[in-house]
Order: structure tokens, then sequence, then C-alpha cells
């Protein structure tokens, strides 16, 4: 039996067997108010392994400065919809909005400049925490899974992913000060809990940026003893290949399909489908 980085055995995680019939989603915020610990990578390399692995996946870019979008080749500035204009216009098709890229199974609805507006308008609008959450509503039953790109803020962007969402993934650097801002990010989820979606869970906490270094080894330890079996098995390793990947904008599981990044994201996509997150 296998052991992790913190001598932790565990089943090895199979290749999933393709699905023949897709939905419903479950949804997914990618999220850490901190910056820079690898929320938007990793939204699009796991949703990359998983499309390679048949599942259908939706990203939604939910970060005004839109990375994901452009990680994933769309220019959010030439399209006249966004899901700022989901967010304020009720009668659109939200169809009408999600982008194809150019990787089979692999979606998503963009974001530009335009999302940093949204955060005072949604003060005045009725039911605002709940309004990604009506955004995605008709659309839950087309994909297998939907990943909210949360922006580094505890905002009422943040709180609507979450309102919207039925778990977290919380993608931690290997870095001390990345642990720092973790604690109140748990506060705001279980507001969230009591007080707006009762069902919401903590699905993971995913080491990112992990190097073979004691600093790094002893964040990984202060992670665990925070979250214990809440820690994934897989860890991302700090790699120049990932920078690469974006800007060829790709993931990397197909930018680099035999890099040591991607069989990481494909394990990371594994370990979803062994543990009935992702179907």
């Amino acid at each position: 039996m296998p052991t992790d980085l913190l001598g932790r055995e565990y089943e090895t995680f199979p290749v999933p067997e393709p699905l023949r019939q897709h939905g419903p989603a479950r949804v997914i915020a990618m999220c850490n108010q901190k910056g820079g610990v690898g929320k938007t990578t990793s939204s699009i390399n796991i949703a990359g392994a998983l499309a390679q692995y048949s599942r259908r996946v939706l990203i939604v870019d939910f970060d005004p400065q839109g990375a994901a979008t452009v990680g994933l080749g769309i220019n959010a500035n030439a399209l006249e919809n966004t899901i700022y204009t989901a967010l304020f216009n009720p009668r659109i098709d939200v169809h009408e909005i999600i982008q194809h890229t150019k990787f089979d199974g692999l979606d998503i609805i963009p974001a530009n400049i335009d999302l940093s507006a949204a955060e005072v308008q949604l003060v005045t609008e009725v039911g605002r925490e709940q309004i990604l959450a009506s955004v995605l509503r008709p659309i839950v039953n087309e994909y297998d899974a939907i990943f909210i790109d949360c922006q580094p803020s505890l905002g009422l962007l943040t709180v609507n992913a979450l309102a919207a969402a039925d778990g977290v993934i919380i993608p931690v650097a290997a870095e001390f000060f990345a642990l720092r801002g973790v604690a109140l990010l748990m506060q705001s989820i279980e507001k969230v809990q009591t007080r707006i979606n009762p069902s919401l869970e903590v699905y993971g906490v995913l080491v990112t940026m992990y190097t073979h270094t004691l600093h790094c080894d002893e964040v990984m330890q202060r992670i665990y003893e925070a979250f214990g079996d809440k820690v994934f098995h897989s860890v991302i390793s700090r790699s120049i290949k990932l920078p690469d990947a974006n800007v060829a904008a790709a993931p990397i599981t197909y930018y680099a399909h035999n890099h040591k990044t991607a069989r990481e994201y494909r394990e990371v996509a594994r370990e979803l489908i062994a543990k009935g997150i992702v179907a």
C-alpha cells in the first residue's frame, strides 16, 4: 500500500471508468483569500484531468482578473456576455455565456474586469448571496463537476460561491504565510454553513507549490495538524512547467502529459472520483 508525504497509507486511486451519462454536477468552490496559492492553476488542471477521464466539466471564472478565462485561451474582453452579465440579467440564458474550449468536455463561464463592479452592485440585490446559485441551477444536470474559481477575498462574490457550492477545496501553498489566512476562511465557511448553505462541506485541503525542503515538510505537518484527513493525499509540486502551460493556454495534463506535475493533477482527479466527490 502506498504512503503519502505525511506517511499516511492509502489505497491506490485507480483510473476511473468512462461515464456513459452526465450529471448532476458536484459544485466545488476553489477558495482561499490569500492570492498566489494555486487556485486558478488547480481549477484549470484538475478540470482538465477530469475532462481527460471523460467527465464533463465547467469552470466558472469568478475572479475579476479573469485568469482562468485567459488560461483556457478565451479572450473575455472580446465577448459581449460574461459571468457579470449572468449575475445581473436574470433573463439571459446562461447557455449563451458558456464558452466551449478546444479541450473536449471542458467549458468555461468567462470573466473580465467588469466583475470587479459586482461586489458593490450585489449589496442592493434581493437574495444577494444566492444569485450565483440561481445562475448555475439550469445547467447543473449537464455537467459532472463545476469548479468556481474564486477571487482572493472574503467578500460577497466569495460568499455567493460558497452559497452555490456543494463543497470547498482549499488550495494551500506549502509556505508558512499561506497558513495564516486559512483560519479566517474557515470562519467564513462556518458562517455560510450556519446561515445560508447548511449542506456545504469542506472536501479537502490541497497542498500546492511543494518542494523537498525542511520548511515545506514543517508546513505540511502544520496543515495536517489543523485539518487531519481532510488533507488530500495528492500534493502538487512547484514546477516551471505550470507557467509554461498557462502561457500555452492549456491544462498541463494536455500541454505536458507525462510531466510529474501533470501526473500529480491526474492523481488529484482520481482521488476526487475515488472519494465520490466527483462521479
